[in-house]
């Protein structure tokens, strides 16, 4: 027999813990479930154990707006974790999840009116079935069992050993190892400088140079709103909206005067490395596209720097031509001895929890749908989607998500609507329609991979995929539910 629910939530990473929050303070009624493949919550803070991991956005904006942070910034996973936890203590959020419950399938039947979502517990191997008014999908975008790893030639010839991070073990030792790190993203700029102390040597190899802000990892303006004893409310408030305010500053000038930009982002590298390494400002961190195409890692207190300076790490630009038994053949010529390798190199999109949808015996092709807001889609029935911002906190977006989902549940219950989908106006069925994101706008790899499982996007609102947090936090909460872009019944 399956169990209904008004609400079904998928992950309980930060997306699902702010939708359950949500749900139990603003419709005490309304029952629901959140489920989790996972043995515990946290998403990407549970999943990646690779040394270092930590946040690469600051905790003000990527905390929650009703959960004031009091640390560093820059948080470690273990602090973000505790974070997390006090969220599901404060809130009695535990009751409502379920754990090891992978979903297989998710199904909407138009004459029930409710989904009915399918899968097993893997701790019992035990099948599951629950029925739902409203699915709230929170599970995130890339899939967590594995990530995304080129294949060179000669890998199988290597002797040592290839890691990608997200597969990283307890049991791995890298200490007084020659280390070779395949990229220059967050992760690689993590996994560096809280190895390079116990490494023989490590090296970033990039096929391109990454953009990257160092700076310390303090807040002086929280630090200074604490000295004169400022409620911790009030600081986290205060400081929240400045991080905002100045990121988006930033956003625009990179838009407005990218020149400008990354004069800023390189004259920030100039002053992180000693006078003997200044050439690699030009050879190593100037990168070929305009500032916040793809995303940008901040360098807590210069660390990623610090190992360049103090000699344990280095950093090469070129091309892999083939691994061989000690290491890594490069294009150049140049052979990098290796012990351990790890393939920093990124993920794939997990696109709806690469769950199997289905809507009225139909299988659901989520890349011929239309996006409403960037989080319901045409021709899906009860359905919201957690997307977040590429350029600013993903839980800016995930907060914002969450106050319109339960307005949308307010004005269903209001009207007398069990439910809810987004159709295109009888004028609109010619717009002209665009990616979910535009390439010349941002463009990392896990993008460009999968654009085409994606949805696409109107030349107008509601159907676009906003990417401004100033643009969205007015017109999220205001939007005429009633406009007739979408039909109740």
């Amino acid at each position: 027999m399956a169990e209904h629910v008004d609400v079904l939530v998928v992950g309980a990473g930060i997306s699902g813990i702010d939708a359950a929050y949500h749900l139990t303070t603003s419709r005490p009624d309304t029952s629901f479930v959140v489920l989790e493949s996972q043995a515990d919550f946290g998403g990407t803070w549970r999943t990646h154990t690779y040394p270092g991991i930590r946040s690469d956005s600051d905790l003000h904006t990527f905390g929650y707006g009703f959960k004031p942070w009091t640390g560093k910034p820059i948080a470690t996973a273990q602090e973000i974790l505790d974070y997390l936890g006090e969220v599901i203590d404060e809130h009695d959020l535990a009751e409502h999840i379920r754990y090891r419950h992978r979903i297989d399938s998710a199904v909407w039947s138009s004459d029930d009116g409710r989904w009915t979502v399918a899968g097993v517990d893997t701790a019992t191997d035990a099948p599951f079935e629950y029925t739902c008014r409203f699915l709230w999908m929170c599970q995130g975008y890339y899939r967590h069992a594995k990530g995304y790893q080129p294949t060179w030639p000669g890998m199988d010839d290597f002797g040592g050993t290839i890691v990608h991070p997200m597969d990283w073990s307890d049991d791995l030792d890298w200490r007084g190892k020659r280390v070779v790190v395949i990229g220059s993203g967050a992760t690689a700029a993590t996994l560096i400088p809280a190895m390079a102390g116990d490494v023989e040597h490590i090296t970033m190899l990039q096929r391109s140079p990454t953009y990257f802000r160092a700076g310390r990892n303090a807040n002086e303006l929280a630090d200074l709103l604490r000295e004169v004893d400022t409620p911790e409310e009030w600081v986290h408030e205060i400081v929240r909206r400045r991080m905002i305010f100045d990121s988006a500053t930033f956003t625009k000038l990179c838009f407005a005067d990218p020149t400008s930009a990354r004069e800023q982002l390189l004259a920030g590298v100039r002053e992180q490395l000693k006078p003997e390494y200044q050439d690699l400002v030009d050879t190593a961190f100037s990168p070929s596209y305009l500032p916040w195409r793809e995303r940008i890692a901040f360098v807590p207190d210069g660390d990623l720097f610090q190992a360049i300076n103090e000699g344990t790490a280095s950093v090469v630009t070129d091309q892999i031509e083939r691994f061989d038994e000690t290491g890594i053949l490069l294009e150049s010529g140049e052979h990098l001895d290796a012990d351990l390798i790890v393939t920093a190199t990124g993920f794939d999109l997990n696109v709806l929890g690469d769950i199997a949808f289905t809507i009225d015996d139909e299988p659901l092709d989520f890349h011929d749908t239309v996006t409403y807001h960037g989080t319901m889609f045409t021709g899906i029935p009860n359905m919201a989607w957690v997307f977040g911002y590429f350029r600013a906190s993903w839980t800016l977006r995930a907060d914002l998500i969450a106050q319109f989902v339960i307005r949308l549940l307010d004005h269903m219950d209001e009207i007398g609507a069990s439910v809810v989908v987004p159709r295109l106006r009888d004028d609109e069925h010619d717009m002209t329609l665009a990616p979910w994101i535009d390439p010349e706008n941002f463009n990392p790899g896990y993008i460009r991979r999968g654009l085409h499982l994606l949805p696409r996007q109107g030349d107008h609102a509601p159907w676009l995929h906003g990417q401004d947090y100033w643009d969205d936090k007015d017109v999220l909460p205001s939007w005429d539910l009633d406009d007739g872009t979408l039909v109740y019944r």
